[in-house]
């Protein structure tokens, strides 16, 4: 039997989380559906949403990685420190991020403005920058669910790779990978369904420019002024999405348990 202390803000909680999504499927234009997203504006916010995410987070599994493996199987100082610094953009506000990526590769930032000079090139409000703004935001899922998996694999089977002849990175090739390939797939989704619906750094870093620059979280945003019924319809595909996501990762966390 469950104290009644407890069920009761239980139920309350659950009460929270599930009533602005039934709403959202109760006000949903269902009639109206096929025809919303059959315009060729939300198949451009999809097309680059999809582009966007892909790349990020092909980009954040090239440099991620690495990284996690760096805090997991190294000791150096001031590790926690570091560690802290990754995940820092899991609980900073995106649109602080934004204006971070702004003074960092904007024209007059920091890296930018060399950019900028040496090679002509001038990342933000182009589709590079929202590949940018999405793998600032979504890699830190990805390092956290890699280097968790590294910390529960045994170094062991790396040790005896190496004292058969492997250098560090073939037995990080051809032992460890094969053994943490669950958790950077795992990890890889996270960081994917991230990317997706990422909006503050975005459009802070990036900006809202139909074609270059508009993914769906920004096409949301712009519809909900002007056309609430498009805004549902863009809103459902990312809620089906989300639980898409939710399902593949069912698994993983049913075998964590």
């Amino acid at each position: 039997m469950v104290p009644v202390p407890l069920l009761v803000p239980a139920l309350v909680g659950l009460a929270f989380l599930l009533l602005p999504l039934i709403a959202l499927l109760v006000r949903a234009p269902w009639r109206d559906l096929p025809g919303q997203l059959a315009s060729p504006e939300v198949w451009q916010a999809l097309r680059l949403s999809l582009l966007c995410a892909t790349s990020a987070t092909a980009l954040s599994l090239v440099v991620g990685v690495p990284l996690a493996w760096l805090l997991a199987r190294t000791e150096f100082p001031g590790r926690g420190f570091v560690r802290a610094l990754v995940t820092l953009p899991l609980v900073l506000p995106p649109v602080v991020g934004g204006v971070a990526l702004l003074l960092a590769f904007g024209r007059n930032g920091v890296i930018g403005q060399w950019l900028d000079a040496w090679f002509g090139v001038t990342l933000p409000f182009t589709t590079t920058g929202v590949i940018l703004a999405e793998t600032f935001v979504a890699m830190p899922f990805l390092v956290i669910s890699v280097e968790g998996t590294l910390r529960a694999a045994d170094p062991r089977f790396e040790e005896a790779a190496t004292t058969l002849g492997a250098s560090r990175f073939t037995a990080f090739r051809r032992v460890t990978l094969p053994l943490i390939a669950p958790g950077i797939a795992a990890g890889a989704v996270l960081a994917w369904a991230r990317a997706l619906g990422e909006f503050g750094a975005t459009i802070t870093f990036a900006g809202n420019f139909p074609g270059r620059t508009q993914t769906m979280p920004l096409a949301v945003y712009l519809a909900l002024q002007n056309d609430p019924a498009a805004a549902i319809a863009l809103s459902l595909v990312l809620l089906a999405v989300s639980i898409a996501v939710l399902a593949g990762l069912r698994d993983r966390w049913m075998r964590a348990s």
